[in-house]
């Protein structure tokens, strides 16, 4: 009777350690870098997670804060102004406006135009400043140049006077002529009547010659 072949004992650890050994290492090296190709291939198509297992950590940069609105410069007109209303305005003196008023305002905050007011000289659309003295001419007053602009006195500068029509408030414009000598001026033509010219002045108690050359190109009969 023919008996099978006895199959052969496995290889002992001595035989396999031989059979490495035979084994190039040009080929254990490639072997290597294969597996290590392979293998971080398999980690990025994981999504980033890295050789520790930790997951991919993802930086983000610092962000330029909006400006808050506390810090924006403000943009409107705040604050009072006080201006002076002279000539023909219901209540001659100083007024309190808002930062930001126009002459038209000045005038209300004085009550109004007089009766005898001429508007048409003055820009009530001009814009006011504090300190300021706005002057309303009386109809008959001739205005050469009208200061809505400008420190006190640039009114007296610049209108032109009817000394026969002029109230007090009107007559304190002229140059060198304070209350007191307005009255003295309202309380001759009382008296005497109309002025028959500026000369006349000359009659009234506190002018003189050289306040009268201060006046005269100023005022009118």
């Amino acid at each position: 009777m023919n008996e099978l072949p006895r199959p052969l004992p496995p290889p002992s650890w001595r035989d396999r350690i031989g059979e490495l050994q035979s084994i190039p290492v040009v080929a254990v090296v490639a072997v290597v870098v294969a597996a290590l190709a392979v293998g971080g291939t398999l980690v990025f198509a994981r999504g980033g997670v890295g050789a520790t297992g930790a997951p991919k950590v993802e930086l983000s940069l610092p962000r330029a804060d909006a400006p808050s609105s506390t810090d924006a410069s403000p943009t409107t007109t705040s604050g009072e102004l006080h201006v002076h209303a002279a000539g023909a305005v219901a209540q001659p003196g100083v007024v309190t406006v808002p930062g930001g008023s126009r002459v038209t305002d000045v005038v209300a905050a004085a009550g109004g135009p007089a009766a005898d007011a001429d508007l048409d000289q003055i820009n009530l659309a001009a814009p006011v400043t504090d300190g300021e003295r706005i002057y309303v001419p009386h109809k008959g007053e001739v205005v050469a140049a009208l200061a809505n602009g400008g420190g006190a006195g640039g009114a007296a500068a610049d209108a032109i006077v009817n000394l026969n029509d002029a109230d007090e408030t009107a007559l304190e414009t002229l140059p060198g002529v304070g209350p007191a000598t307005a009255r003295a001026i309202l309380d001759y033509r009382t008296q005497h009547g109309k002025f028959r010219s500026v000369d006349d002045l000359l009659n009234v108690r506190g002018i003189g010659p050289s306040k009268l050359s201060q006046i005269k190109p100023h005022a009118r009969v």
